[in-house]
């Protein structure tokens, strides 16, 4: 421990918070980092298309992946240096195979080079549907579209996820997410939304009825406000889902990005949670739109750091990311978002939650507002650089260099 750490293990005593504990409960906290950052969702199908479903990752940094190995060394490198114990985040579109399967003829063995790669780094996986990018994708409509056999190819390719990601999860004796979420909406506004609704709740039906271990695999169903193509409806709305995760008894995820600006996600957890047991989190930051920009630490990343505490929800929540910035190195966005949702846990967890909560509920507002500005004034940092010392990854100026280093290294890939 440094002196400096000591100092701030001291001041954090005097407002009854233990600092090591702090650092207990966030070495315990995985965060799932997303793989599409790392290619600008582009994926390694055998087949054209393109990314679409209002998808767009803004830019040409480089040193973009473009196969497996290289996006798999990139991961290598951001995951040392960010503190602690992760997992990756898997679309189908990232099959590593020589072979060619449409997405309805996805198996286990298009995937085995991330699970062997995942065990061997000590990693969890989670897994994502893919349902965008695909020529029977093209309409924005997919489990809701007119044409039944679109949307048995869809509900096939949905099951084959699930069947992976079970797969998976046993494989590595870590439940894995499989999270699903579709495109499905309207640039103008449509004169039947029941009807696409009602085809999108058969279909999610059909593709969720195989039962699987849930200590294998955990279902979660991804709403949307809207997004380009899909401006005046989208099918899968927050109130479908919410009540689709409710009935069903599956995992619902909120995406930071996924709401009309003035919305918080920080305000909506406390709400979904006494209806939904588990939940997932994309954690986005949007301007204006879901714009999926990299993490900043932030107000409203803060809150939502600070609700999950508070509100006794962190053995409930899946914490991913969402985000694809291609102006700026792929591997520091990475490290970057990551590293910032993490501070934003210890922050949330070097809080005197007891004493603020018995403040609020003697009515003293004027307490609440004051402590909670005091508080801001704690060294927060310091106890950060003590966590990233522990963990043996760099901080400062030594992660700056580092991060440095590596882009300078990848800039030759075309």
């Amino acid at each position: 421990m440094t002196a400096t750490y000591d100092l701030a293990q001291e001041a954090f005593a005097e407002w009854g918070v233990n600092t090591e504990a702090a650092l207990a409960a966030l070495s315990g906290i995985a965060i799932s980092v997303h793989c599409w950052q790392g290619d600008d969702v582009g994926g390694f199908e055998r087949r054209s298309g393109s990314s679409g479903g209002g998808i767009q990752a803004t830019g040409n940094h480089p040193g973009r992946a473009r196969t497996p190995d290289e996006l798999r060394a990139d991961l290598d490198f951001a995951f040392a240096n960010i503190p602690g114990q992760h997992r990756l985040n898997l679309h189908a579109c990232y099959l590593d195979t020589s072979e060619t399967p449409d997405r309805d003829q996805i198996e286990y063995h298009h995937f085995t080079p991330w699970v062997d790669w995942a065990r061997d780094t000590g990693l969890g996986l989670d897994f994502n549907p893919t349902f965008f990018g695909h020529a029977k994708a093209d309409d924005n409509l997919t489990l809701s579209h007119p044409d039944a056999g679109i949307r048995d190819f869809w509900i096939e390719h949905g099951r084959r996820s699930r069947d992976i990601a079970a797969r998976i999860g046993t494989e590595l004796g870590s439940p894995c997410v499989n999270n699903i979420w579709v495109p499905d909406g309207y640039k103008d506004i449509p004169v039947d939304r029941m009807a696409a609704r009602q085809r999108l709740w058969s279909s999610l039906d059909a593709m969720l009825a195989p039962a699987h271990d849930p200590a294998s695999m955990l279902d979660a169903v991804e709403s949307k406000l809207f997004g380009i193509g899909v401006e005046a409806c989208t099918v899968g709305s927050h109130e479908f889902y919410l009540g689709y995760a409710a009935r069903k008894g599956i995992a619902l995820c909120l995406d930071m990005g996924h709401f009309h600006p003035t919305e918080s996600v920080a305000d909506k957890l406390s709400s979904v949670a006494l209806s939904i047991h588990d939940i997932l989190l994309h954690v986005s930051r949007p301007m204006r739109w879901d714009s999926d920009h990299v993490v900043l630490l932030n107000d409203d990343l803060l809150a939502m750091a600070q609700e999950l505490v508070f509100a006794g929800l962190l053995d409930r929540t899946r914490i991913g990311l969402d985000f694809f910035d291609a102006t700026i190195s792929r591997t520091a966005a990475w490290v970057i978002g990551t590293r910032n949702m993490q501070k934003a846990l210890l922050r949330a967890l070097l809080l005197p939650q007891a004493r603020l909560k018995a403040v609020e509920e003697g009515l003293d507002f004027t307490a609440r507002l004051l402590w909670t500005e005091e508080l801001k004034d704690l060294p927060f940092a310091a106890v950060w650089a003590e966590f990233c010392a522990r963990k043996d990854v760099p901080n400062g100026a030594a992660l700056i260099n580092s991060l440095n280093r590596y882009q300078n290294s990848v800039t030759s890939r075309d």
